[in-house]
């Protein structure tokens, strides 16, 4: 048996998704999901496939007209050198495609530098992969940034590579431009790999913009960037996402690992792919506007309803609130703060969320909230929390008592 596997956990999220399904009429916050529905392109083209009968065994890697219009984007819209289509990879989702990165690059007692907080997930890929994730803080005070002398001093002749997620998942926070260049120096100086997860990479606010790090000179040799359909084109269920690296003997790895895993990712969905590229992308920035009003309403309701127990700054990127709880509303001496809000928070208001336990050390304190939801379901939440916590008197568990 794989006893290795045994260290790996379950995302705490898994418990969250259970105790939703005990609540009557919830407000679902908790998943990472967009409310709003691919769009045409995507649906017609899944339709044409299956009236065509596209639903035999194709090329492990992918579609060669997914794969071609995947390099095209890359290089329009990210900036970066790829060479060929075959330097691009289709996989089952992001999360897949993180996977598959782990298990072809790392050795047992490698290390890997993430965020902390970070998406659980990736820890888990680590650890799966029988290398060491070694969290490094992101800081509030710095937007939810890394300090970069903290991330170069936790660099040990273990450390393999670097693994940065921007705009982040579960803080929204973005690297600025300053930020990438410094880490690609860091990379380069050190001989390091950067794995950049760039799922969000459409989703950002108030003009903010995204890097990918393997535009920068001299990157793109070291880098391993992953992409999804998911975020973009609401493609969340459909499990489709790429990856991108130059490197041949990286590729023959991460191939393997994806035969071994899938076969091939489902032709229907990728034919969908090439509908989304294909296709017009107003609809890009169409989720993007709506998300952002969806983020204004829904910190404009913390502030009224949450009755300061709940505070932080609206994200730059991604659809997330991660708000820091207030140390003073009352738990159990000894319990985790993000963890009990979240249990009250579901049991007494019916929302759904994440305590930032789950999300590494230093996600405690904080709890997380997603915000793609309609504006229907965000507004139901937040006068639910206000009808629960609007008043500090009857916050606490001793109030539900």
């Amino acid at each position: 048996m794989g006893k290795h596997l045994d260290v790996v956990p379950f995302s705490g999220i898994i418990r969250i998704r259970d105790m939703m399904y005990s609540i009557d009429n919830p407000f679902r916050l908790d998943q990472g999901d967009v409310s709003f529905d691919a769009p045409e392109t995507v649906k017609a083209a899944m339709r044409r496939a299956i009236d065509e009968n596209k639903s035999h065994y194709l090329q492990t890697t992918g579609v060669p007209r997914l794969l071609d219009l995947l390099a095209a984007k890359l290089r329009r819209a990210n900036g970066i050198p790829v060479g060929h289509s075959d330097e691009v990879m289709v996989t089952t989702g992001g999360i897949h495609a993180v996977y598959l990165i782990c298990q072809a690059l790392l050795e047992p007692g490698d290390e890997v530098i993430l965020p902390d907080p970070t998406w659980p997930p990736c820890a888990g890929n680590v650890l799966a992969a029988q290398a060491r994730p070694v969290g490094c803080p992101l800081h509030e005070s710095l937007d939810w940034r890394f300090d970069l002398d903290e991330l170069e001093s936790s660099i040990t002749p273990a450390t393999r590579a670097i693994y940065v997620n921007s705009p982040h998942n579960p803080t929204g926070g973005i690297l600025t431009r300053a930020d990438v260049e410094r880490i690609a120096a860091i990379v380069r100086e050190r001989n390091l790999w950067l794995i950049s997860d760039e799922a969000y990479e459409d989703v950002v606010f108030d003009g903010a913009g995204h890097v990918s790090p393997a535009s920068l000179p001299g990157m793109y040799e070291r880098t391993i960037s992953i992409y999804t359909f998911s975020k973009s084109y609401a493609m969340t269920g459909l499990r489709l996402g790429y990856l991108v690296t130059p490197d041949v003997a990286l590729r023959e790895r991460i191939k393997k690992v994806l035969f071994y895993t899938c076969s091939n990712v489902t032709s229907i969905v990728q034919f969908g792919g090439i509908g989304a590229l294909e296709g017009s992308q107003d609809s890009v920035a169409q989720f993007r506007d709506e998300l952002q009003a969806r983020r204004n309403l829904f910190y404009d309701g913390i502030r009224t309803h949450a009755g300061g127990l709940l505070t932080g700054a609206p994200p730059r990127g991604a659809f997330y609130a991660f708000l820091r709880i207030d140390p003073a509303w009352p738990h159990e001496r000894g319990t985790s703060l993000s963890w009990a809000l979240a249990e009250q928070l579901i049991s007494r208001a019916r929302i759904g969320c994440v305590p930032g336990a789950d999300f590494g050390p230093h996600g405690e304190g904080y709890i997380r909230f997603c915000f793609a939801r309609d504006r229907r379901e965000l507004s139901g939440a937040l006068e639910s929390m206000g009808r629960v916590f609007g008043q500090r008197a009857v916050s606490g568990p001793a109030a539900a008592s």
